[in-house]
């Protein structure tokens, strides 16, 4: 006669130990019952109303980090937090991590409030995809305001394949001049690119940039018009820019704004876990391991350390 019970007539399935332990309470608060008769008539194991979870030892000191954490990132979820805590050290996994963010009432809110500092392609990404460092770059604009409500302007520069953002450079109005002199210092310091990808406004399509990377022999990739999604690259990480950044400054002057900007930036490539790249940041600071061998005072590798005292006199001195 199909189904005994009506959408939406009563109550969920007992899933969760908690519920299940709710209804076992309230059975016996009730019909003034023993704790074996409602787990009979609930069909309930006794073990599962009787089991205390062992807290590890290392439990207080983990909900700690994760408050640090979630106070200071305040726009990351417990994925985020758990590459963190394992980048500090921890071996722990998402799970304990949600368990606990759960417990806190942690969550990541949709909207938060400015505030102030407290101190005294024809190419698209579908058509041309990146497939090594210094393939395709790609470029973009991103505005903002003051607090005297006075606009800004950012150019953002990354490399598609490594994720690594190259420039952000903050200014009052940028215009194709602007571009031809920041290219100018990224492709002395880092290469050239193969391409380069943007959207077709006249600071990307002005004839002297053109001309000069036609020279240099780097190939531009311009999306439709009307198409963002073809920069998806840049416009993924013009959007955790304003998230995580801009959304939650209140920049006074233009030279607060190009600090603080930067400072987000070195954040994002050595420090901030990338989902894309198995959450681990786009360029990571490299710990160089200390020596183990000394000679005179002086660290060596062992493979120098056994070489010097092959060609040791017995003073100390090397032979010649």
């Amino acid at each position: 006669f199909g189904q005994s019970d009506i959408k939406g007539c009563c109550l969920g399935k007992l899933l969760s130990t908690d519920r299940k332990r709710q209804s076992v309470i309230h059975a016996q608060q009730r019909y003034n019952i023993s704790q074996r008769r409602a787990c009979r008539a609930l069909d309930i194991n006794r073990d599962v109303i009787r089991y205390q979870r062992r807290k590890g030892d290392d439990e207080e000191a983990l909900r700690d980090d994760i408050l640090r954490l979630a106070l200071k990132y305040g726009r990351y979820g417990y994925r985020r937090i758990t590459a963190l805590l394992n980048a500090e050290g921890w071996h722990v996994n998402h799970k304990r991590v949600e368990r606990i963010w759960r417990e806190e009432g942690l969550k990541v809110p949709s909207k938060q409030k400015k505030r102030k500092r407290l101190y005294l392609n024809d190419g698209s990404c579908i058509r041309l995809r990146p497939h090594w460092t210094n393939h395709v770059w790609s470029y973009d604009f991103v505005a903002d305001r003051l607090s005297n409500g006075k606009p800004i302007r950012m150019r953002t520069v990354i490399d598609e394949y490594t994720r690594e953002c190259l420039a952000v450079h903050v200014k009052y109005k940028l215009k194709s001049d602007d571009v031809l002199e920041v290219l100018t210092k990224l492709f002395t310091a880092r290469g050239m690119p193969d391409y380069i990808r943007s959207d077709n406004g006249s600071e990307f399509t002005a004839r002297i940039l053109q001309d000069w990377l036609h020279k240099l022999k780097v190939k531009t990739a311009f999306i439709e018009p009307g198409s963002p999604w073809e920069n998806g690259y840049n416009e993924s990480f013009n959007g955790r820019l304003r998230d995580e950044c801009l959304n939650g400054e209140m920049f006074d002057t233009l030279k607060e704004a190009q600090v603080i900007i930067e400072d987000w930036r070195r954040h994002y490539n050595h420090i901030r876990p990338h989902s894309a790249l198995g959450y681990k940041p786009p360029k990571p600071i490299v710990r160089i391991a200390k020596p183990n061998t000394n000679v005179n005072g002086y660290h060596c590798s062992a493979a120098l350390h056994n070489h010097i005292h092959s060609h040791a006199n017995e003073d100390g001195t090397l032979q010649t």
